[in-house]
């Protein structure tokens, strides 16, 4: 199975998520026609920003992580049909990767918005999260399967707990790994000279998800709050 951490999914398709019901948005403000790069602009775009941030994400990396792959990939996705999205993988060496779709780059108005994004996907692998999410998933399975068990449950109905308790535990922190990965994607936009105050204002023009249940994204305002306070108690702009 393909393991990877997504900034946001702006299609049912996208990141291979469980799709779920929809619920009533919830807004501060109505969303903005989306005004991205030109695909011409777009990749001069990619590249001069992954120069400046590549490096920032990489000592970031190795000042406050202990033996882990620091020597990121940023690429685009070669299929120009690919959804709009942004994610981290690792490779089979364990390098990590950070993809960008070409429509996830027809989102994104600006060198700041581009550096906040491809800041954000690099803390996802700073923070260890696709570890930490497999280890949420496995204990919450492995939970699920021994309480079905020893409640008399078939091996069939085991089965099936694990499933749901792995779906469970993969989810359980996702919101809290997001915000995690927009503070520290804050600060690593700010070291590679872009402004987060700016690249903040991606979120204004997503559908935000709101608070729902299992969801797997914070609400926008939500994320927006963090990297403000982020910026303030740092003193960045």
């Amino acid at each position: 199975m393909r393991r990877f951490l997504c900034l946001i999914a702006l299609t049912a398709s996208a990141c291979n998520m469980v799709v779920e019901p929809a619920p009533q948005p919830v807004r501060t403000a109505p969303q903005q026609p989306v005004q991205g790069l030109a695909p011409g602009e777009a990749s001069s775009a990619f590249a001069a920003v992954t120069r400046r941030v590549e490096p920032v994400a990489e000592r970031e990396c190795r000042s406050r992580t202990q033996g882990m792959n620091c020597d990121f990939l940023i690429r685009i996705d070669p299929n120009p049909n690919a959804a709009p999205n942004a994610y981290q993988s690792l490779d089979r060496s364990g390098r990590p990767v950070i993809t960008f779709t070409r429509r996830m780059l027809g989102q994104i108005a600006n060198h700041d918005e581009l550096a906040f994004v491809m800041s954000h996907e690099a803390a996802h692998h700073i923070r260890g999260h696709l570890a930490r999410q497999a280890t949420n998933s496995a204990l919450a399975s492995a939970g699920a399967g021994i309480l079905t068990a020893l409640v008399g449950g078939d091996a069939g109905a085991v089965s099936s707990a694990q499933d749901i308790g792995g779906f469970v535990g993969a989810r359980r922190y996702s919101k809290d790994f997001e915000l995690e990965a927009d503070e520290l994607g804050t600060i690593i936009t700010h070291n590679a000279g872009y402004r987060p105050s700016v690249g903040v204002r991606f979120f204004n023009r997503l559908p935000d998800p709101g608070d729902r249940f299992l969801g797997t994204h914070p609400a926008n305002p939500d994320r927006v709050r963090v990297v403000q306070a982020t910026i303030e108690r740092n003193g960045l702009n």
